[in-house]
């Protein structure tokens, strides 16, 4: 699944325009530009028309072009486009409308014009404090307070006065901000590289990282930014440490911010979609079956109307978390053949807008591709799926590339492959080792498959029921169950006890649930 793609950052930006800025675009150039770029058209054209960037097909359907302009015009090209897009795009954005006003504010002190620039620094205040920009707030006030300071303005001694304490709060503001966005960032990637925690070392590492970067903040009083970076840190760190209830409790704080302040999900579009992505795997966590489809509705109805498809990189982002979820439905509830039929669409998508995918998606896609078809017992595609994981030279989810191995060694099991089962069961074993990956689960999985090898098909069924004794007494133990949240050992194990398709044992569970709640 999706191969590699140009690289050249021209070709990625053409074809990653619609029609109409395309159309747009055509207009601008035609309009601000004279004969000479002619030949920037020309390019324009032959670019878009290409598959995958060649550079020597480019110059052949280029005769007026020399290799040597080839550079040179590229880099105009690519300006021109983006001077395009921000005229295009200046409406909806509210970033781009207060760089102009920014833009109008200077350009109008440098022409000596001090009171007008002053006026439209207040009209750009008003937009930022209305959409919480507190970064662009820090920039308008820091130009009116230069005017106020180097010329005499008729400003009232109130005005400026004002002026220093809002210029105070906003600094305290951007500080606590910026602390607690560093935080989530950094939680984010640590969990990005590692997956959860591995054991009580990394318990208290993430634990005291935490303690030590968290600033001190009164969310009660606090602005947008600050709950939103707050909670995305209390996800993080709680989904690391497999602290589902607490990872559901501020997933759905983060979703309910957007709700109470309901022009943001314009304003942060990206973040607005995360939120509901992380409420939905919380969901899925806990098991809440329930909870999990009101969820995935209202994701399904918000991904249809034009704020979802206002832009490329959204559109794709909630068509991945979408389909992310719409795969783990069908993992929690057993249905591994109606889940295999999303395969084919997802893979299509992906291929299709690959500038807009990031290797991460990727691994857990083709990850989650495997669960579905180990649990509908088809083992040989799933070895494929994870074969493409295992040969993963990113450097990426290191938990991914244990547990992809631990899979691919239980296939090649289910598949009989015996004269290839001790070489993997070392290899696998020695991996997960390396990687500080093994937990009692493991281990004891480990053992299992190396005696499975001395036992007579007859008595296979009773090293099962002992072997699932064993695993069920770590099944609320956090740090030995690792396992579980990636692949569901227990209802494999349960499956060969009760001679029953794992997909059988698995939605046999939700039903019994669901009988329960009611």
């Amino acid at each position: 699944m999706m191969p590699n793609r140009s690289t050249d950052i021209l070709f990625q930006l053409i074809h990653s325009l619609e029609k109409s800025e395309k159309r747009h675009f055509k207009l601008y150039i035609k309009r601000s530009s004279g004969k000479e770029d002619l030949k920037v058209i020309q390019l324009f054209d032959a670019l878009d028309k290409l598959n995958d960037y060649d550079e020597k097909i480019l110059l052949r359907r280029l005769p007026n072009i020399e290799k040597p302009q080839l550079a040179n015009l590229k880099t105009h090209l690519y300006k021109q486009i983006l001077a395009s897009l921000r005229l295009l795009k200046s409406a909806e954005n509210v970033d781009l409308q207060l760089n102009e006003f920014l833009d109008y504010a200077r350009i109008l002190y440098d022409k000596g014009l001090k009171l007008q620039s002053l006026k439209i620094l207040e009209r750009a205040k008003e937009i930022a404090r209305a959409n919480y920009k507190i970064g662009f707030l820090n920039q308008i006030i820091s130009l009116e307070k230069k005017i106020e300071t180097l010329h005499i303005t008729r400003s009232t001694l109130e005005k400026t006065t004002k002026l220093a304490e809002e210029a105070w709060i906003v600094s305290e503001h951007i500080s606590r901000v910026t602390k607690l966005s560093n935080l989530a960032l950094l939680l984010y990637g640590w969990y990005v590289k590692n997956g959860h925690a591995r054991n009580v070392e990394d318990e208290k590492d993430i634990k005291l990282f935490f303690k030590e970067n968290f600033p001190e903040t009164h969310l009660v009083e606090a602005g947008f930014y600050e709950k939103l970076y707050s909670y995305q840190c209390y996800v993080w760190y709680a989904f690391i440490r497999q602290d589902f209830l607490m990872y559901y409790r501020y997933s759905q704080k983060w979703a309910d911010l957007f709700s109470s302040e309901t022009i943001m999900k314009t304003v942060e579009i990206g973040h607005y979609i995360k939120g509901l992505h992380n409420l939905l795997n919380a969901h899925f966590d806990l098991r809440n079956y329930h909870q999990f489809e009101i969820t995935l509705k209202e994701f399904e109805d918000f991904a249809i109307t034009p704020l979802a498809n206002q832009h490329d990189n959204f559109r794709i982002h909630t068509f991945i978390y979408i389909n992310s979820a719409k795969i783990n439905q069908h993992l929690m509830l057993g249905t591994f053949s109606e889940g295999l039929s999303l395969i084919k669409k997802i893979e299509e998508t992906l291929e299709e807008d690959a500038v807009f995918v990031d290797r991460h998606r990727i691994l857990v896609f083709n990850y989650k591709f495997a669960t579905l078809y180990f649990g509908n017992g088809d083992y040989a595609t799933c070895i494929d799926y994870l074969q493409k994981i295992i040969n993963d030279q990113v450097g990426l989810r290191n938990d991914l590339q244990c547990y992809a191995r631990l899979m691919h060694l239980m296939a090649h099991y289910e598949l009989g492959n015996t004269e290839i089962m001790e070489y993997l069961i070392k290899s696998v074993y020695r991996f997960m080792a390396k990687m500080q990956n093994l937990t009692v689960i493991e281990e004891e999985m480990f053992k299992f498959l190396r005696r499975s090898f001395h036992i007579s098909p007859k008595k296979m069924k009773v090293e099962f029921e002992n072997f699932l004794v064993t695993i069920k007494k770590y099944e609320k133990s956090r740090f030995e169950t690792r396992a579980f949240a990636y692949l569901d050992i227990i209802s494999w194990v349960e499956s060969k006890v009760y001679n029953k398709s794992m997909g059988f044992i698995i939605n046999e569970k939700y039903l019994n649930r669901k009988k329960r709640n009611y």
